[in-house]
């Protein structure tokens, strides 16, 4: 699961204006072009391991690179080196573990995949349209991609392996990647940007999404007994119970509370000093909501009961429903409106392009 979810993500971050590992920026660019060579060198050159892995270790699919052709684009050949470069942009940490988790690698490759056709549709497009880049431009590029390896040596090593020792192979790819940045630059980030009317037009239309109930925040402590536990069980959690309170009240700040929460609560709220977060109302417990509606915040409670179980709360905020007010949802909401406007131009770019190009995965 955990894996699931850093593949959506990256993946979301890579189909994001000015995120792109590869051509969002040229210096993220370049970096990756170093972490490619790097990874993709340890690849050719790794050998079968000779121990056996754990039962639980997960299963790694090791890529091979062979420069074989994985798909062309209007003639454009992408090879197999162009996909593992961008699976390691998807998947950065397949570079840790020298290769990709079998479960995943499947999703992975078709994400790259689909990316590297969808940059190369891109590419494309602009030559068609005759951008230009000017030298100067290339050349700072070029050596600020140079000041990314750690002696000449390293450099050599990578113009051999990626660039088969040709200079020029190296600045028609910095030239490429420049051109794809500033097509989507043009046709996507220019015109995802969200103007104040708009912003301002979402809120008074969706203004129950920023209505917020009645929520408190606090810390607690909990004893608790058994679930059937016997009489003397139950005897035993109250007086432990008793002894716990007698504690939180001799506490006179939050992190004391917090300590103490994580000495003896035996609550899952332990590990975090006790710390719940603000929470509405109407999701808590009703013996909680009462004792909370009572206190000042810095308060400790007396012992709340709920079933056999015994808790002790420490308010540390109270905040009354409210209609949050447009300045204080204004930069987060902007932030969303453009991603989604991003994603809705990028989806019709992607669309334009491949409505009259000549695609086929090998």
């Amino acid at each position: 699961m955990k894996h699931d979810i850093a593949i959506i993500d990256l993946q979301q971050e890579r189909a994001r204006g000015g995120k792109y590992l590869l051509i969002g920026t040229l210096v993220a660019l370049l970096m990756m072009l170093v972490a490619f060579a790097s990874a993709a060198h340890a690849q050719v050159s790794s050998h079968a391991p000779t121990g056996i892995a754990p039962a639980s270790a997960p299963q790694i699919a090791t890529p091979q690179i062979s420069d074989r052709p994985v798909a062309k684009v209007n003639g454009a050949v992408l090879t197999d080196r162009d996909l593992l470069r961008e699976m390691y942009a998807i998947f950065p940490y397949a570079k840790q573990h020298n290769g990709f988790p079998k479960s995943q690698e499947a999703a992975i490759r078709q994400g790259a995949l689909e990316m590297i056709i969808f940059e190369e549709l891109v590419y494309q497009d602009a030559e068609r349209r005759k951008l230009a880049i000017a030298p100067t431009r290339v050349n700072q590029a070029e050596q600020a991609f140079r000041g990314q390896f750690s002696t000449p040596d390293e450099y050599q090593a990578y113009m051999q392996s990626e660039m088969h020792g040709s200079r020029q192979a190296l600045r028609k790819q910095i030239e490429r990647s420049i051109l794809i940045d500033q097509e989507l630059k043009a046709e996507v980030d220019a015109k995802s940007s969200i103007s104040l009317a708009e912003l301002q037009a979402y809120y008074q239309k969706n203004s129950a999404r920023f209505q917020q109930p009645e929520s408190f925040a606090f810390q607690s402590i909990s004893v608790l007994p058994p679930r059937n536990a016997t009489p003397d069980q139950q005897k035993e959690g109250k007086k432990r119970a008793d002894d716990a309170l007698r504690q939180a009240k001799a506490t006179k700040t939050y992190q004391d509370f917090g300590l103490l929460a994580e000495k003896i609560s035996e609550d899952d709220f332990r590990v975090n000093m006790g710390d719940h977060k603000p929470t509405a109302k109407d999701q808590l417990p009703p013996q909680v909501v009462k004792a909370l509606s009572t206190m000042q915040v810095g308060q400790v409670s007396g012992l709340i009961q709920i079933e056999n179980a015994y808790t002790i709360v420490r308010l540390t905020n109270h905040a009354l429903a409210r209609k949050q007010p447009f300045s204080e949802v204004k930069p987060q909401l902007k932030d969303e409106l453009q991603k989604v406007k991003y994603e809705q131009l990028r989806a019709g770019l992607a669309k334009r392009l491949r409505a009259n190009a000549k695609i086929e995965v090998l």
